[in-house]
C-alpha cells in the first residue's frame, strides 16, 4: 500500500505544469489578461467605491450626517439595547433552529445553497475563466461528481428474494413484516418507471396495472392483475406481479414468469415494428423493454434458486449480450454469483475484468469477488505467524491489498461474513457502502468465502490489523452558518440579559465602545443621565 502511494506521488510531482488539471496551455496573452481580470474584478470594484466615497464626502456633508448618528446613539436609553439584543437573539434562534432542521433533512445549508445558487453568479464569481466547458479538467470533474454520486444513491438489490415465495415465508413465521415501508415505497416507485409508459390508456390493461402498481395493499394489487388478465390475457406485466407476490413458490413463480415471457416476446417484437412511427411508440418500445429484460432476469434467478445454475448462468449472458446498455440493472452481479457457485473462477475473473472498471460504479459484489479471487491463491496456507516470520509473499500482498480495497469500500461487510453479525434478509434496496448492501453480499456470498479454505482467516487477519478502528464512514460536518447562528443567539442572549440586569454596568461599556467609534462629547440626555431613569418599574422588577 505504500509503495502504491509513493508512485502515485513521483509521478504526481513528475508531472509537467502544462498537464496540472486547471492549466490550459494554448491560452494566449489576450485571454490571459482576461482570466486575469475577471479574478481581480471585486477588488477593483470594492477600491473604486471607496475611492468614489472618499471623492463625494463634502458634497453629501459624510462628517455632519456622521455627528448626527453619534447624536443619536447618545440619547439611546439601556430599554433600547435590552430589546435590540432580545429581538437579535429571537431571530438568530429562530435561524439556527431553522438551519439545523435544513441540514438534517437535506444534508446541507440552506443559507449556504442559496448563497452559491443565486448570490454567486450575480457577484461573476464562476470557473468559466478557469475550465472551459469542453476542457479536460472539467470534464474530469464531472466525472467524477458522476462516479461519487452513483456510489452513494440508493439502488435497487440485483439479488433480491421474491415476496411471495420468500418474504412472506418469513412472515408466516414469524408474524414481522421483513421489508420496511420505505423500501416497498421505493419499489412502488421503481415499478411505475419500468413497467407503465404514457400510452397505457391505448390498452385497458395496462391501464389497470397502471393504477395497480400505485396500490399499497397486496390484495388490491393481486386483485386489479387479475383484472387485467380478464380484459387481455397476455398482458405481461399482470403476470409479473402474480408471480412476485401471489406465488407461494419458487416453481409457481417460475411459471406464471414463463407466462409473461411469452406475453412479453410478442408484444416486443409489435413495439420495435412501431418503434419509429412517433416519440409515444418510443417510450413504448422501452416500456416493453424493461418489461422483457425484467422477466428474463427472474427466470435465471428462478432457475439458480431450483439448482438449474448452467441454465442460469446461459440466461444471463445472453441478456448481457442482447441488452449492453441495460448495464444500471447490474446483472453481472447475479451471473458472478452463479460462476461462484460453479466454482468457475477462470469465468469470474473474466467477468470482473470487463465490469471492474474505474469508469464504472463500485460495489461490495465487485470488490470483495476480485478480493476472493486473490485470497483463493494463498489461503490455503497462509499463516499469521509464518508470514510475521519470513515476511509476505507477492501474492499475499496482492491478496491483502485486494481486500483493502474491498474493505476501503464498504467497512460494514467483514462482520457479517465474519459472522460477528447476525444476519437478517436483505432488503429490495441496498445504499452502497453502508450497512443494507454489506448485509445483501453477505447473505448470498457468506457460502463461498466458507467454501475457500483459509479465506476467512485471512479476512479476519487483514480486517483487524488494519481496518478494525480506522475504517468508518465518514460524517457530514455541520455547516459554517449553524455555528455562526448558534454563536450570535447565545451572544445576544447574555447580552439582553446583562443589560436587563446591570443597566449603569452596560452603559458605561456602551459609553466607552461608542467613544472608540464616535469620539464625540457625550449629550446632556446620553447613557449616563438614561441609566438612573431604567428603575424596577420600566423593567416590570419588584423593588426588592
Amino acid at each position: 500500500m505504500a509503495d502504491r502511494g509513493g508512485l502515485g506521488e513521483a509521478a504526481a510531482a513528475g508531472a509537467s505544469p502544462a498537464s496540472a488539471p486547471g492549466r490550459n496551455p494554448t491560452l494566449g496573452w489576450r485571454e490571459r489578461l482576461r482570466a486575469g481580470l475577471a479574478g481581480t474584478g471585486a477588488s477593483l470594484w470594492f477600491v473604486a467605491g471607496l475611492g468614489l466615497l472618499y471623492a463625494l464626502r463634502i458634497p453629501l456633508r459624510l462628517c455632519e450626517n456622521l455627528a448626527a448618528v453619534t447624536v443619536f446613539l447618545n440619547s439611546l436609553t439601556p430599554k433600547f439595547y435590552v430589546a435590540l439584543t432580545g429581538t437579535s437573539s429571537l431571530i438568530s434562534g429562530l435561524i439556527f433552529i431553522f438551519e439545523w432542521w435544513y441540514f438534517h433533512k437535506h444534508g446541507t445549508s440552506c443559507i449556504e445553497q442559496v448563497s452559491v445558487s443565486h448570490l454567486q453568479p450575480l457577484m461573476g464569481e464562476t470557473d468559466s475563466s478557469i475550465s472551459e466547458p469542453g476542457s479536460p479538467s472539467r470534464s474530469r470533474e464531472s466525472e467524477i461528481s458522476r462516479q461519487n454520486l452513483s456510489e452513494c444513491k440508493v439502488w435497487r438489490n440485483p439479488l433480491n428474494l421474491f415476496r411471495g415465495a420468500e418474504y412472506r415465508r418469513y412472515t408466516w413465521v414469524t408474524g414481522k413484516e421483513p421489508l420496511t415501508y420505505y423500501d416497498m415505497n421505493l419499489s412502488a416507485q421503481d415499478h411505475q418507471t419500468f413497467f407503465t409508459c404514457d400510452t397505457d390508456f391505448l390498452r385497458p390493461s395496462d391501464t389497470v396495472m397502471q393504477k395497480a402498481w400505485r396500490e399499497r395493499n397486496p390484495p388490491a394489487r393481486i386483485k386489479a392483475a387479475y383484472q387485467a388478465l380478464e380484459l387481455n390475457n397476455d398482458c405481461a406485466t399482470a403476470y409479473v406481479l402474480l408471480a412476485e407476490e401471489e406465488a407461494t413458490t419458487i416453481v409457481d413463480a417460475e411459471r406464471l414468469f414463463k407466462q409473461a415471457l411469452k406475453a412479453g416476446e410478442t408484444i416486443y417484437r409489435q413495439s420495435q415494428q412501431c418503434q419509429h412511427q412517433s416519440p409515444q411508440h418510443e417510450a413504448q418500445l422501452r416500456r416493453d423493454t424493461n418489461v422483457l429484460v425484467y422477466v428474463k432476469r427472474r427466470l435465471a434467478m428462478c432457475a439458480r434458486k431450483l439448482g438449474r445454475i448452467r441454465e442460469a448462468v446461459k440466461i444471463m449472458r445472453d441478456l448481457m449480450k442482447e441488452f449492453p446498455p441495460l448495464t444500471m440493472l447490474n446483472i453481472h452481479e447475479n451471473l458472478l454469483e452463479s460462476l461462484l457457485e460453479l466454482q468457475a473462477y477462470a469465468d469470474v475473473q473474466a467477468v470482473l475484468a470487463k465490469y471492474d472498471d474505474i469508469s464504472l460504479p463500485k460495489s461490495a459484489a465487485i470488490c470483495y469477488t476480485a478480493a476472493l479471487l486473490k485470497t483463493r491463491t494463498v489461503s490455503e496456507k497462509f499463516s499469521p505467524e509464518t508470514a510475521s516470520r519470513r515476511g509476505l509473499s507477492t501474492a499475499e500482498i496482492n491478496a491483502v491489498e485486494a481486500i483493502h480495497r474491498a474493505v476501503e469500500f464498504n467497512p460494514h461487510v467483514p462482520k457479517y461474513l465474519l459472522e460477528m453479525k447476525s444476519l437478517i434478509l436483505p432488503p429490495e434496496h441496498i445504499l452502497k457502502r453502508g450497512d443494507s448492501e454489506a448485509i445483501a453480499y453477505a447473505f448470498f456470498h457468506l457460502q463461498h468465502w466458507k467454501r475457500i479454505e483459509g479465506a476467512l482467516n485471512l479476512l479476519q487477519c487483514t480486517w483487524e490489523g488494519t481496518f478494525h478502528h480506522v475504517s468508518v464512514y465518514p460524517k457530514k460536518e455541520l455547516p459554517l452558518f449553524i455555528h455562526f447562528t448558534a454563536g450570535f443567539c447565545s451572544s445576544t442572549a447574555v447580552i439582553a440579559i446583562l443589560t436587563h440586569q446591570f443597566p449603569e454596568i452596560m452603559g458605561i461599556f456602551a459609553k466607552a465602545v461608542l467613544g472608540l467609534w464616535c469620539p464625540q462629547p457625550w449629550a446632556s440626555s446620553g447613557i449616563e443621565e438614561n441609566t438612573q431613569d431604567l428603575k424596577s418599574e420600566d423593567l416590570g422588577l419588584s423593588s426588592g
